[in-house]
């Protein structure tokens, strides 16, 4: 017997138990049935999962429970990702609390301390996994610093190696002084700062006069190489090709012309210090300048800053600018706001530096999946999103591959004393250069990004011809959100092109951003991320589900509890109806419709499961719940089983067994998106063959009588707007009075000044409809909504004049 109130706490979690314990979510490589497959991108094992991930997780869930039983043997793969500076971030933010470094702890120390939170957050994730309701295989279980994914990794950088693609090159990168390592342009966030531009004059070598530089950075000075100019710059044109003095180095710079210059800043005059600055990185390059650095990995002056090695570059500045003020060079310094780069994990100002890298050469190896999008082969949903992935390929620079962490994946390099680099699997007898028989492992590089390029297959086996790989890559879909698209889904694609000649998924769902109710993204590495287990206790998973996947819109959003709160509201008005029909007695299931409301209930099952499954294929979640709702709290409750309760409750059989048959395919079409009120409910109806999670999908009857109760829906509307009651007649009248039972109300309202507030609505509709420039303006579905509503107006009033 069903509880009066249906209390989802212990209810969902004895149903995860026992879906996994009976082997319900197992995908068989030797099963027959057609097959399902998504590799879910695995969550970094930075901390506990915030709202996003458990959107990211109720989208997927609901179309594999839908594809499940639809008959489908469905793999759902399950995992987590080392996140190698995320993960080092979130150890050294830990060790902080205890006022120790990495670097107190030493290599070997810190990476047990990191094994440490992986086993503590890698069990975190997999329970969070199943209090959201995820019908993932639990005993596929991977993660990307397993011994057989460390392989693939070292397998997929030999081969890149083995093509030519892998090479090893001096150039400027973002550079960490904290976690002492390069970041991508990703992993950057960007924030305004107060600086001083300091405007310092550059003696002319060959006699009188100077040229003055102003730049935000002076401990730079010592590695100027230049002083360039625009090319149109009437103020600078005679000094192209002399000579100036750099301050404090005084070292001997030529002036050259350049069109990036950018004339209205400063003096107009730039400073090129290839070794310190991006866009002098390039001029440098391409006039074959020198490339000198005097700031080290640390963020402090190097070696080479002579008397100023080791301090910082503040402490630099303060020498420079007084040497400039003694000897007349400092003209003057003023106050200047601009925006720098920062690490975005540990805030850490970014230091543009030269360092060498390894690097993976893109030009190949990325054609193949620009052609699989643009064909494609590959879709990314919605169409703004696809574009977006095409073009941040198309744009896609050679990748650098190199993590100079403390801990990670550490590739197969082998290196000899003459600085020589072999790449293998296993340690050679010699060096492939040299001879050398000196070998080392390499210390250069502890970690690379090829762990989101393997997901798809390195989970399932690969390089190893497996069965699970066979049967199960190419898979089907992804679910994510845009941030990802170049991180992880564009390198799924051309990684599973190169290595298993096929893509990796068909469809890939971008999905909305979830912001914090305080405002901006939710990042676990950022602290801003909102714990899913907190919605989850309070008002259920189901209800978590539902809500989030209301927010699924393309749109960025602000989590708003309402919206799950509106799922929590949905189970119990599913639960109490259910309740109702299994307390009146309750012995069979099946459809005998012999009214109205029945055969007009059966019909909207049918129009909304077509509808939904539409809402699938378009990955339309949004609209899909909002139907669902619809179905369940109108039509279901409020509608059919308010005009059937006077035969229930008469013990009507035939009405007992067609509610039952409604009920039971409601409960199918709900279950995807709500699994666990679905089949708490489901085993309490008679004759359960098997559990709702594997129970056949419906098949889609004639749904010719969906709109059967239009007539009198409207005159309910019209009756609870204005208290006017339509004349009606037969079954639509004893549906209606036993609906809206209007004999309470008290009297009829004014049928003359409804009459009229319907012809007026429909000149006002008439006008907007007559007017050529509204209809061939305003947005299809604007136009077609007045059309609608125009048909209704004239509907009613047709209702209440006749």
């Amino acid at each position: 017997m069903m509880d009066p109130l249906y209390k989802p706490q212990g209810v969902e979690e004895r149903w995860q138990r026992t879906w996994e314990e009976e082997g319900l979510y197992n995908a068989e490589a030797d099963d027959p049935r057609p097959r399902f497959a998504i590799a879910h991108p695995p969550p970094n094992v930075t901390g506990d999962l915030h709202l996003g991930h458990a959107l990211q997780l109720s989208l997927a869930d609901t179309i594999v429970r839908t594809r499940r039983m639809q008959g489908y043997n469905v793999l759902f793969q399950p995992g987590f990702d080392h996140a190698g500076i995320s993960t080092q971030n979130a150890v050294e933010k830990h060790l902080a609390t205890e006022g120790k470094t990495r670097q107190d702890l030493g290599r070997e120390a810190f990476e047990a301390r990191v094994w440490e939170w992986l086993r503590e957050y890698g069990g975190k994730i997999m329970f969070q996994f199943r209090r959201i309701g995820a019908s993932l295989d639990y005993r596929r279980e991977r993660f990307t610093m397993d011994d057989a994914y460390v392989r693939a990794v070292n397998r997929f950088f030999v081969h890149l190696w083995e093509k030519g693609w892998i090479y090893r090159a001096n150039r400027i990168v973002n550079w960490c002084p904290f976690h002492l390592t390069s970041l991508s342009d990703l992993e950057l966030e960007h924030a305004d700062v107060d600086d001083a531009l300091t405007y310092a004059r550059y003696p002319l070598a060959d006699g009188d006069g100077h040229v003055t530089i102003a730049t935000v950075r002076p401990a730079t000075i010592l590695a100027d190489v230049a002083v360039a100019v625009h090319p149109d710059d009437d103020r600078y044109r005679d000094l192209v090709g002399r000579d100036v003095i750099v301050p404090w180095v005084e070292r001997r710079v030529p002036i050259i012309a350049d069109e990036r210059v950018e004339i209205d800043f400063g003096t107009g005059a730039l400073k090129i210090t290839p070794g310190h600055d991006p866009k002098d990185y390039d001029i440098g390059r391409d006039h074959g300048l020198s490339e000198l650095t005097v700031i080290g990995a640390d963020g402090r002056m190097n070696e080479d800053a002579g008397d100023l090695a080791g301090l910082t570059q503040e402490e630099a500045e303060t020498r420079i600018v007084a040497w400039l003020r003694e000897r007349g060079q400092l003209e003057k310094r003023e106050s200047y706001r601009h925006s720098v780069a920062l690490c975005d994990r540990c805030k850490s100002r970014i230091e543009p530096r030269i360092s060498l890298q390894w690097w993976c050469a893109m030009g190949e190896l990325k054609q193949p999946a620009l052609e699989a999008l643009r064909s494609k082969r590959v879709r990314y949903h919605p169409e703004s999103q696809h574009r977006f992935a095409i073009t941040s390929l198309e744009d896609a620079p050679d990748w650098n591959i190199s993590r100079q962490i403390w801990w990670g994946h550490q590739l197969p390099l082998w290196e000899c004393p003459d600085g020589h680099v072999t790449v293998q699997d296993t340690e050679p007898d010699a060096c492939g250069e040299c001879g050398s028989r000196e070998l080392t492992r390499s210390e250069d590089v502890l970690d690379t990004w090829f762990s989101s390029a393997l997901w798809p297959f390195a989970t399932l086996g690969w390089p190893d011809d497996t069965p699970d790989l066979r049967a199960f890559y190419p898979g089907d879909l992804n679910t994510t959100a845009r941030d990802i698209i170049r991180l992880w889904e564009n390198r799924m694609i051309f990684a599973g092109l190169e290595l298993m000649r096929d893509v990796p998924f068909s469809d890939v769902v971008i999905h909305s951003l979830v912001h914090a109710p305080s405002g901006g993204r939710m990042s676990k590495s950022l602290g801003t991320g909102m714990n899913p287990i907190a919605n989850i206790e309070q008002h259920g998973a189901d209800a978590t589900r539902y809500g989030l996947m209301k927010m699924a819109s393309s749109q960025d959003v602000t989590f708003s509890e309402g919206a799950i709160e509106e799922g929590r509201k949905l189970a119990n008005k599913l639960w109490n109806a259910s309740r109702l029909l299994l307390q009146a007695g309750v012995t069979e299931v099946d459809e005998r419709p012999a009214s109205l409301e029945e055969r007009w209930i059966l019909a909207r099952l049918s129009q909304v499961q077509r509808s939904i499954e539409a809402r699938l294929a378009e990955f339309d979640f949004t609209h899909l719940v909002a139907e669902l709702y619809h179905l369940t709290f109108d039509d279901f409750c409020d509608w059919y089983l308010e005009a059937i309760k006077p035969r229930i409750y008469g013990g009507d059989t035939d009405a007992l067994a067609t509610a039952a048959a409604a009920l039971e395919r409601l409960l199918k079409l709900l279950h995807p998106a709500m699994p666990h009120v679905t089949e708490e409910i489901w085993t309490n109806l008679p004759a359960r063959q098997t559990r709702l999670i594997v129970a056949p999908w419906p098949q889609a009857g004639d749904d010719a009588e969906a709109r059967a109760l239009q007539r009198v829906q409207e005159a309910a509307e019209r009756f609870r707007r204005s208290a006017v009651v339509t004349p009606l007649d037969g079954e639509e009248k004893r549906i209606f009075d036993a609906v809206v039972k209007p004999e309470r109300a008290g009297g009829n309202g004014d049928a003359s000044t409804e009459i009229e507030r319907l012809r007026s609505e429909i000149a006002r509709a008439e006008r907007m409809l007559a007017n050529e420039r509204f209809v061939s303006k305003a947005p299809d579905h604007v136009v077609r909504a007045e059309r609608d509503k125009l048909e209704r107006y004239r509907r009613e009033l047709d209702a209440l004049t006749n």
